[in-house]
């Protein structure tokens, strides 16, 4: 048996828990009963689970986020979402959320302030830390709340979001539902400390224990945890014991847990509990109960009628390819007429200084970006222009501070976010591919972040300092990526790219910061993505490069006057302007495209198929690819020089001129 404690709790909210209950229990089995029948593909169930997600979602405001998981239908229920909706969402019809384009929970909604998952169960936790630094940035005295299961406490994700949460202070609950079993592994085989709320004792954090199954328990302490962090601000990890009585999903089963387990969980089922004490107590009859369950059966029943009666959704190509990105339609801020001479780096620090003068509430966040300035100090006193709460140093965990960029963009703030070298965006990966990169596509979600990336080789740094690694970003459909080889344009697409509401990967040579100068407009001015730069012009070939190449290349033709080429300095390779690459080689029908990554896997080897495609006819030579070596990126000089392809250009290009 499970002790209620009801005081200080009115008779109508403790009717209200026990429908919220009600509700998400009858429709689960009626989704199993569609499962067997196969008009659903796939179920994660909750029941048993239904206290923690409603108790949780009652004690909160509606205006306040909550970031659930698979097994809290409860969380979307009580939030008095259509039904209808929910069972088009999860029959991929169109009156759903992702317009069939993803399934069950995997989904968000703005209108009722809900951050659905995604597969990767840890990039909710970093989320769910941005969206609290936006209300706090706001002063808006709000609570988020976000759910895992104990399985996901063992992703790094899980860590990182804590321990961010905790130095800054945020306004979040972590919601743990310790329901016995990752999939099939018990919880015993995924920690060793006691409980899991013992870990916030390392993050300096509260933590508290709460039966899961108690729903009374689960709402009063969360209504006061809410209320009092809505004054004090501060994160909190919360430990729900529970059970999943069910597989993980219907089709895994449950043959792997114990019976005897199996049998003392259903004796602490919390609807049913619940029921039996406000039976107990004179609140609800047979009657009472009887009634209900036939109302929502009725609703249930004329919302899958609803949704079923819905046409399936007719396949559009241009409706998949404009939804990848949020619509963007560049303004173009024209230069002033006063210039001054500025290296590379001095360009980026005055554009993103200026960006912030604009965009009043635009956060920048990464190692040491506050008073040290940033390893290459381009954020050098912005401390002092725009305060800590804008310029804000992290702790060294990257997928946690690009997730709190998709949580801020999520509440409506931009951000920047700096890598200090382009080598460990590695480390937050998986939220830049998997959670930037897919939020628009699948539930209209932009992603209002740019990740700053300096790059490249040339200054001697190894390995994991000096990587030029934009094809793992160009492959990715929804992210744009943007490389500069010259201050003034630098400048002028790192302003447009914190414009763009879309995810923005701003590659910046490091070997360029100080080496390159140029004139440059003082003020504020944007240049527009996906436009390439014609540097040069001639009838000989066509020269193709980005970035540090980009020197390269023109340095090489200087030494060769008699080659008349076209130089294209591609500035933006995600939108990449095909345009200016075609109507240059159908005019010189030769190509060779230079760039400082290695050869397999490059964006020079999708611009030469690219070429091949569609400039066949006025080809007069093979289309030529010059690349660094197959290794890493070597340390010593001299290793490093006979790594690069700057010195391998110019035979080629003498070749093929020759051709």
């Amino acid at each position: 048996m499970i002790n209620y404690n009801k005081e200080g709790l009115n008779k109508e909210t403790l009717i209200d828990l026990y429908k919220s209950m009600l509700k998400p229990r009858l429709i689960e089995e009626k989704m199993l009963i569609l499962l067997r029948q196969g008009k659903i593909s796939k179920w994660f169930s909750g029941i048993g689970q239904e206290a923690i997600s409603v108790g949780v979602t009652k004690a909160l405001q509606s205006s306040e986020y909550i970031l659930p998981m698979h097994r809290n239908l409860g969380v979307f229920t009580s939030r008095d979402i259509p039904l209808y909706r929910l069972f088009s969402q999860w029959q991929g019809k169109a009156s759903g959320f992702t317009k069939g384009r993803d399934r069950s929970f995997h989904f968000g909604t703005q209108e009722y302030h809900i951050v659905g998952m995604i597969s990767h169960l840890g990039p909710q936790l970093g989320v769910a830390d941005g969206i609290a630094l936006a209300s706090k940035l706001k002063n808006k005295n709000q609570v988020t709340a976000v759910f895992s299961g104990e399985g996901g406490t063992s992703e790094g994700d899980f860590h990182e979001a804590l321990n961010v949460a905790s130095v800054w202070q945020l306004p979040v609950l972590f919601c743990i539902e310790n329901n016995g079993y990752g999939l099939s592994t018990p919880t015993n085989e995924q920690y060793h400390c006691k409980d899991i709320a013992d870990r916030a004792l390392g993050y300096g954090m509260e933590s508290h224990i709460i039966d899961g199954n108690n729903i009374l328990e689960v709402y009063t302490k969360v209504n006061a945890l809410a209320e009092d962090i809505r004054k004090n601000p501060r994160p909190v990890l919360l430990e729900f014991k529970t059970f999943r009585m069910r597989g993980h999903e219907e089709a895994s089963g449950t043959k792997y847990v114990p019976q005897d387990l199996l049998d003392a969980w259903a004796k602490k089922d919390p609807l049913e509990n619940y029921q039996e004490f406000l039976k107990n107590e004179g609140i609800i009859d047979e009657a009472f109960e009887v009634t209900i369950k036939k109302e929502i059966a009725h609703e249930i029943n004329a919302h899958l009628e609803q949704a079923g009666a819905e046409e399936s959704i007719i396949p559009s190509e241009s409706d998949e390819l404009n939804d990848v990105f949020q619509n963007f339609k560049y303004q173009e801020v024209t230069e002033n007429n006063e210039t001054k001479e500025l290296r590379f780096v001095d360009a980026i620090s005055e554009g993103l200084k200026q960006s912030m003068e604009r965009h009043e509430d635009l956060v920048i966040m990464g190692q040491d970006v506050a008073e040290y300035g940033g390893v290459f100090k381009i954020t050098d006193g912005f401390v002092e222009a725009f305060g800590k709460e804008r310029v804000r140093n992290t702790p060294i965990c990257e997928s946690a501070i690009v997730e709190a960029g998709m949580g801020l963009s999520i509440a409506g703030i931009k951000s920047v976010v700096e890598m200090q070298f382009a080598d460990f965006v590695t480390s937050g990966f998986n939220p830049v591919v998997n959670y930037l990169a897919k939020s628009h596509y699948r539930w209209n979600q932009n992603a209002d972040v740019v990740l700053r990336m300096p790059c490249g080789a040339g200054v001697a740094a190894g390995p994991f300092h000096s990587q030029t690694n934009e094809a793992w970003f160009t492959k990715t459909p929804g992210l744009k990526v943007v490389y500069p080889a010259f201050p003034y344009d630098a400048k002028g697409l790192l302003a447009t790219a914190i414009n763009d509401p879309n995810p923005v990967l701003f590659f910046e040579h490091k070997a360029l910061y100080r080496s390159v100068r140029q004139e440059v407009p003082t003020d504020y001015f944007t240049l527009p993505l996906g436009k390439a730069s014609l540097l040069r012009t001639g009838k000989d070939i066509t020269v193709i490069a980005y970035g540090a190449a980009v020197h390269w290349a023109l340095n090489t033709l200087d030494k060769h006057s008699n080659i008349q080429a076209d130089v294209i300095d591609l500035r933006s390779l995600q939108p990449l302007d095909t345009d200016a690459i075609y109507a240059s080689v159908k005019k010189t029908g030769k190509a060779i495209i230079l760039q400082e990554d290695s050869l397999f896997g490059g964006i020079a080897s999708d611009i030469s198929a690219l070429i091949m495609e569609n400039c066949f006819e006025q080809l007069d030579a093979p289309v030529k690819r010059v690349a660094s070596m197959e290794t890493p990126i070597p340390f010593i000089n001299q290793l490093e020089d006979q790594y690069l392809s700057r010195d391998k250009f110019e035979n080629e290009l003498l070749q093929l001129v020759q051709y």
